[in-house]
């Protein structure tokens, strides 16, 4: 049907290579010698290992159960024993290693038990589950968890829904021929998105130089018996970004601070909606993917392939040239050299393209940049990226952040169109790890802070606390030895009263608890004198017998022989 369609600013149209891919239908890759799977494949936590070493394992058991809600499981891709699971490399730019579960596959290619069901007797929540059980997930390129994505907007109403066809990044072919070849399927998955999300339309979107798939699709709708719009949109590079494309259907315009559903719209790859229909009407978790193997091969093709697939067994079964020297996984607008040509196909590999120097010239050399222009007229997302590449080249990175650097979806249009040859989007990434790695780190010393002053504040509170106690312990007895030392000192000293004294108003407070204890301190001191010099003086004296005498008698005899004062002798006559 005919449909009034909108423009996104800048875009470019680099030479397509699609037609060398799509001679022949899908084929099946063989088994592997042995398969590497990468727990982490999604946005979101890394799954944790379910396996270990020596385990045997059935094609779709679970092997990483989802760490938080956006997060997918990973599952086994055949049947084998688990022979570690250790870190390899991955395939990502940084070359970095990732936790993998490595199996050697038995042959048999045993599929676990499946359960298909029925998803119209289950509560959306429950959908949910299943696919990120499932380890369903993004296969246009972010690789999003997919369920995370199937609620809609509390506030606002869900208007349409866009499904992504568009596959405008050149050289990959497994989108179209995915439609050409099983479009009942992805129909049929977009039904389940569409119950999920209940939205006013549906509109899929397929770029106007597919039109084989754009017929299927048609055809597959009226077959199911479902009210989709099959639209044919122009052949613009970016037009399979999904801004992009709501854009062109819809007309609406997704800032970069919102998502889309707070603009009523949500939007989805049809190979998204093609594993979701398995995972949920056949029982089979995303154990693998359609990649397109194309670029200085003999015979370029679409294959179904194994998650975990060594990069250089697949690239053999399209009969690279001699003089292929590296693998390119992605297009060549968006796409990356992998680190080692042994790493495995994963969730986000959806093209491997065989490089050489014939198929992709070296650049001439980096000259400076002329402020032309040219890259802020085709950036999508209508940015500058000219003066992002001069902060970001000076490593000035709160001014690449003022001119938001992190809305570069990195599409590679500017860096396509500059006539300096600057590598453009190489300087982003770069300014973007660098600005992540700083916000890591200043996260990093934040907690450190917080964790010190903690420290601090409870060694503080503990030292009030005991403190505190002492302080209500020593109180506590100071009265108590004040009570004691005065009702002793009322016994010996005085009568006791008449009348009992009033009873007091006011509980002592802890100085006079205090002074009080050091009174009766004192007053304790002066009675043991007291009792000292009592106990120094002689006693019965008065009645001695005559023996008695005679030896007191003899012994002050003595004392006077030895010129020693008698007990009577004043003691300022001693010296005398």
């Amino acid at each position: 049907m005919l449909m009034n369609l909108f423009k996104f600013k800048g875009g470019v149209k680099p030479p397509t290579n699609k037609t060398q891919s799509l001679g022949k239908p899908i084929a099946v890759a063989p088994l592997p010698s042995r398969l590497v799977v990468p727990l982490h494949q999604s946005i979101g936590g890394t799954p944790r290992p379910v396996v270990q070493a020596g385990d045997k394992v059935l094609k779709g058991q679970l092997i990483g159960e989802a760490d938080g809600w956006i997060s997918a499981a990973v599952h086994a891709p055949t049947s084998g024993t688990v022979v570690e699971v250790a870190m390899h490399v991955q395939p990502h730019p940084s070359g970095l290693d990732a936790m993998c579960v490595v199996i050697e596959p038995d042959g048999r290619d045993a599929w676990i038990a499946r359960e298909p069901i029925d998803y119209k007797a289950l509560t959306p929540e429950q959908v949910r589950e299943r696919l990120q059980q499932a380890g369903v997930v993004g296969l246009g390129g972010a690789v999003f968890p997919t369920h995370g994505k199937l609620t809609a907007s509390k506030t606002v109403p869900m208007e349409e829904m866009v499904i992504n066809g568009a596959e405008c990044e050149p050289f990959i072919t497994c989108d179209d021929l995915l439609m050409r070849e099983r479009a009942e399927e992805v129909v049929r998955g977009v039904g389940i998105f569409r119950d999920l999300l209940q939205p006013k339309k549906v509109l899929i979107g397929i770029e106007d130089n597919k039109p084989e798939a754009a017929e299927a699709m048609r055809a597959a709708v009226k077959a199911v018996g479902e009210n989709f719009e099959v639209i044919s949109v122009p052949t613009l590079y970016p037009a399979g970004g999904a801004k992009q494309l709501i854009r062109v259907l819809t007309g609406k315009e997704v800032p970069a601070s919102k998502r889309s559903t707070d603009l009523g719209v949500q939007c989805f790859n049809v190979a998204t909606a093609y594993t979701a229909w398995r995972a949920i009407a056949h029982g089979e978790p995303v154990v693998s993917r359609l990649v397109t193997i194309t670029g200085n091969v003999h015979e370029p093709r679409n294959y179904e392939v194994l998650i975990g697939t060594p990069m250089d067994e697949l690239l053999k079964l399209a009969t690279p040239h001699p003089d292929t020297d590296g693998i390119v996984m992605g297009g060549p607008m968006m796409g990356f050299l992998v680190p080692e040509p042994g790493v495995p196909v994963v969730k986000a590999t959806n093209c491997l393209i065989a490089h050489s120097e014939r198929l992709f010239p070296p650049k001439a050399p980096e000259m400076p940049c002329i402020r032309c222009g040219s890259c802020a007229q085709a950036c999508p997302h209508e940015l500058q990226p000219f003066e992002m590449y001069w902060f970001s080249r000076a490593k000035n990175f709160g001014k690449t952040q003022e001119y938001h650097i992190f809305d570069c979806i990195e599409c590679g249009c500017c860096s396509f169109v500059c006539p300096s040859r600057i590598p453009l989007v190489q300087y982003f990434r770069f300014a973007k790890s660098e600005i992540w790695a700083r916000e890591r780190e200043k996260n990093a010393a934040d907690q450190a802070k917080e964790r010190f002053e903690f420290k601090l504040f409870r060694e503080e509170r503990e030292k009030a606390e005991k403190a505190e106690k002492l302080a209500k312990a020593a109180a506590a007895q100071a009265a108590k030895k004040a009570a004691e030392a005065a009702a002793a000192a009322a016994a010996d000293n005085a009568p006791a009263p008449a009348t009992e004294a009033p009873a007091p108003t006011e509980a002592p407070s802890a100085a006079d608890a205090e002074k009080a204890a050091k009174l009766a301190t004192i007053q304790a001191a002066m009675e043991r004198a007291k009792a000292q010099r009592e106990a120094a003086q002689p006693k019965n004296t008065d009645h001695l017998t005559p023996e008695q005498q005679r030896a007191a008698e003899e012994i002050e005899s003595r004392r006077a022989s030895a010129g020693l004062a008698s007990p009577e002798t004043p003691a300022n006559e001693k010296s005398e």
